[in-house]
């Protein structure tokens, strides 16, 4: 009888939890249904159809048209390229930081994430103070008698924008994993008798590819919808993607075309994230084979 009185005592506990957790999860359901699962209907409602209401397919394939297919190829290499080097700089970074006789890596950590409390406006805008023509760099280079350099409103600069903007992404999922591989693993390969480079090639890489994983996809689907970056530091010379749906829904204002393209472009980006997250699960699989 004891048991008994127990276990209802106990069941009654996890109903009553359960009922608090859905009402602390009204207004976040809520939330989502307001801002992102109707503004979504929105957009797909007008992405399939025309001005006059009629169902269409021709916004959704329009970013096979020669402009279209020009902003688009261009969107992905300059989100291919930004998180290439995004990689090469956050992974070095990662394992000089881990075998560093630094013992508060929380303080790199908040080094790292302090540029992201500052407005992502006010960031670029202080990338095209200093890569303007009449900017600190240029100075610098003509006060040694260097040749200044024209970056700013070319692809060049917007690669730099991206990198310097989407760095802590990479580098905390990097970061995160290199520091999470046991030690006593790699005392074990040296043991064994792995040299550094073997350990790194053998042990310190793939078991660190989540995290690499991971960084790409926070640094490749940004960079692919980027039109702000474009827009400061490209001058609206260079022509992204993004600019493009941005154009169609501020200027043009045709919103059927701009929300075919967004969607064309959200299913590209949705692929790609599904195709790293894929490589991530069988990455993880195989490491706890």
């Amino acid at each position: 009888m004891l048991r008994y009185t127990v276990r209802m005592s106990r069941l009654k506990g996890k109903d009553m939890n359960r009922k608090k957790g859905r009402l602390l999860a009204i207004p976040y359901i809520i939330w989502i249904a307001g801002f992102t699962i109707i503004p979504l209907i929105f957009i797909l409602v007008k992405a399939v159809t025309d001005v006059n209401g009629s169902l269409t397919s021709a916004n959704l394939f329009a970013i096979f048209d020669p402009l279209h297919r020009k902003a688009l190829l261009m969107s992905l290499s300059v989100a291919f390229f930004s998180t290439l080097i995004c990689i090469l700089i956050a992974y070095p970074a990662s394992i000089i930081l881990r075998t560093s006789r630094i013992t508060n890596k929380s303080i790199i950590l908040f080094i790292l994430i302090l540029p992201m409390w500052m407005n992502f406006v006010l960031r670029i805008f202080a990338v095209q103070l200093l890569i303007s023509n009449n900017g600190v760099l240029n100075y610098i280079l003509t006060a040694v008698n260097l040749p200044p350099l024209k970056i700013i409103n070319t692809p060049w600069a917007i690669l730099l924008g991206m990198v310097y903007d989407y760095l802590p992404y990479m580098m905390l999922p990097v970061l995160n994993s290199v520091l999470s591989i046991p030690e006593d693993v790699i005392e074990a390969a040296q043991d064994l008798g792995s040299n550094r480079f073997r350990v790194l090639t053998h042990i310190i890489f793939p078991l660190s590819l989540g995290g690499i994983g991971s960084g790409i996809i926070m640094v490749f689907v940004p960079s692919m919808t980027e039109f702000v970056i474009a827009n400061i530091l490209g001058g609206g010379k260079i022509q992204l993607l993004g600019n493009i749906i941005e154009q169609e829904f501020t200027v043009t204002m045709d919103w059927n075309l701009g929300s075919g393209l967004s969607v064309s472009l959200m299913a590209f980006v949705l692929i790609t994230s599904m195709i790293f997250g894929r490589n991530n699960e069988d990455t993880a699989a195989g490491i706890s084979l």
